[in-house]
């Protein structure tokens, strides 16, 4: 019997911090936490690198462009959710 491959669902979460203030926006029409505020954020698609995940998910949901060289890793987090476990890896340019 074969058995099925244990996956982890990798996401990325970019903080923009000025003064003091994070940079938040408010899920509409995603059917996952719509109504609730995030940083901009998303999953990691098959085969890319999660800095550009992160650069890739902040352009599309803010239309800011982030240099992949200015994006540094500020945190790493294992969570069980409900659609399975995750890894979230957590950036700020």
């Amino acid at each position: 019997m074969t058995q099925e491959r244990f996956k982890v669902i990798p996401a990325v979460h970019v903080f923009f911090v000025r003064d003091g203030q994070i940079l938040m926006l408010r899920r509409l029409n995603t059917g996952y936490e719509d109504g609730n505020y995030s940083v901009p954020a998303g999953h990691v698609e098959g085969g890319e690198p999660i800095r550009n995940a992160a650069a890739r998910e902040v352009r599309e949901e803010t239309t800011i462009v982030v240099e992949l060289d200015d994006l540094r890793l500020i945190h790493t987090m294992h969570a069980f959710a409900n659609d399975g476990e995750r890894v979230n890896f957590f950036f700020a340019p």
